[in-house]
């Protein structure tokens, strides 16, 4: 299994190669610039929990607090041709270099994690603490970090919601080793806390809050969604009635056909509606929010006027994003029923009858109260959406994008869209199961 999933001594080589000649370069280019820098390694590379065939490096360059952090982002843009800037609290670089994406963040370099300048200071602290105490765990970090990929809860970004490396690392640390982590996960319940140093000064309500040892006023799963904990949980109860190779290696779907996406229709005999628009150019950790922002804005309304979903989701592909929802109830009946105030409060009822003019039937008494039945407005889902989608909360980015234009996929209409990471979501969205058949 290991031999599966650790870097051979060639890898490592590579990788120690190409980082320090890296380091070297940028060391030196910061002396030409007579820019006071520390460079560092940090992250998994760093740390020797790196998964085989992972060729990420994240270099950080650390400039004294009262020094300029805009100093160190003009040198991460001369690094290499091959790049481009992306934000997250602050800007850094990501580039593409002998092979091997890499990050190139600058940070400022505090004395203690207690006085931040921003959030990625805290990451250097981070590496101190886990190179310090992670020898002879690292192939334990391995095995932890390809189960919990081979079973979808491995990445804290917010469009996965589940685990950190950093998380990882912790884990084998707080129960030592990888089985451990297993056993203890297996019975893990919403509102669990850990604490490897004893330090934690804050109470957070999250589903699982394990205390950053080296910032005690933060909850390194904090982006840990419940629906993950619970997930890998029950991965680890199924494993251990049942170990296989499958929960590290998971089958990646095959993008769906026409006709298998046609059948699935057929049998779910739902409705499809896709709103697809332009992704705006934001990183994803900005994006997502907004597009589940979006999704619940516009369930809301479709709710809200009598229609009925089974379930929905949110997609990034290319340069376009789009809100899925399946439609359990799409089409309604031209006439409805709205209840007035009760027949005693005659200004109450003068108001209600004005502001209904399409009556088909009453104004009646029912149960006390004044009722009309008049011509519903939009009588099918797609036709409300088009009238109102852009009036709606949906985040500053997304309303731009929806403001700019979009279009509403309908059935098989969504064949239209060939694109193979929208086939691959569709197929997870139609197969979707995180619990085997034959889990206990």
């Amino acid at each position: 299994m290991l031999a599966q999933i650790k870097p051979s001594a060639a890898e490592k080589k590579r990788l120690h190669d190409a980082s320090t000649a890296l380091i070297s370069r940028i060391e030196k280019l910061a002396e030409d610039c007579g820019l006071n820098l520390k460079v560092m390694l940090v992250g998994s590379a760093a740390r020797g929990t790196w998964l085989a065939g992972d060729y990420d490096l994240d270099i950080f360059l650390g400039v004294g607090v009262e020094d300029d952090l805009e100093k160190a982002l003009q040198l991460a843009r001369r690094i290499s041709p091959d790049h481009r800037e992306k934000y997250a609290e602050h800007p850094y670089v990501q580039a593409r270099i002998d092979g091997f994406e890499v990050d190139l963040v600058p940070c400022y370099l505090v004395d203690d994690a207690a006085h931040l300048r921003s959030a990625v200071d805290r990451t250097p602290f981070h590496n101190r603490y886990v190179m310090q105490r992670i020898a002879g765990l690292e192939d334990e970090v391995l095995l932890l970090k390809q189960f919990m990929k081979g079973t979808g809860v491995y990445g804290s970004e917010l469009k996965v919601g589940g685990f950190s490396g950093y998380l990882a690392e912790l884990l084998v640390l707080c129960y030592g080793s990888f089985a451990a982590v297993i056993e203890a996960a297996s019975l893990w319940k919403p509102g669990l806390r850990l604490d490897l140093e004893g330090l934690g000064r804050v109470e957070q309500a999250d589903p699982l809050v394990m205390v950053d040892p080296v910032d005690p006023e933060r909850n390194v799963a904090a982006a840990l969604t419940l629906n993950r904990m619970l997930q890998f949980a029950l991965a680890a109860r199924t494993f251990m009635t049942r170990p296989d190779l499958e929960f590290f290696f998971s089958n990646p779907p095959a993008p769906l056909s026409d006709r298998e996406i046609e059948a699935l229709m057929e049998e779910r005999g739902t409705l499809p509606l896709l709103i697809e628009f332009a992704a705006p150019d934001v990183v994803e950790d900005v994006l997502y929010p907004q597009l589940r922002k979006a999704e619940s804005s516009v369930k809301a309304l479709l709710e809200r006027k009598g229609f009925s979903i089974l379930r929905s989701d949110v997609i990034s592909y290319g340069n376009r994003a789009a809100l899925l929802l399946e439609m359990e109830v799409w089409r309604l009946s031209p006439a409805c029923r709205r209840e007035g105030p009760p027949v005693w409060q005659a200004d109450h009822i003068t108001r209600f009858l004005a502001a209904h003019s399409q009556i088909l039937s009453g104004p009646y008494i029912k149960d006390g109260r004044v009722v009309v039945e008049e011509k519903r407005r939009y009588a099918q889902a797609a036709d409300l959406l088009t009238a109102e989608l852009d009036r709606l909360s949906l985040g500053r980015h997304i309303s731009a994008s929806i403001r700019s234009g979009y279009k509403i996929y309908a059935g098989k209409e969504l064949l239209a869209i060939k694109d193979d990471g929208y086939r691959i979501f569709l197929a997870e969205y139609y197969r979707a199961r995180c619990i085997r058949p034959d889990a206990t």
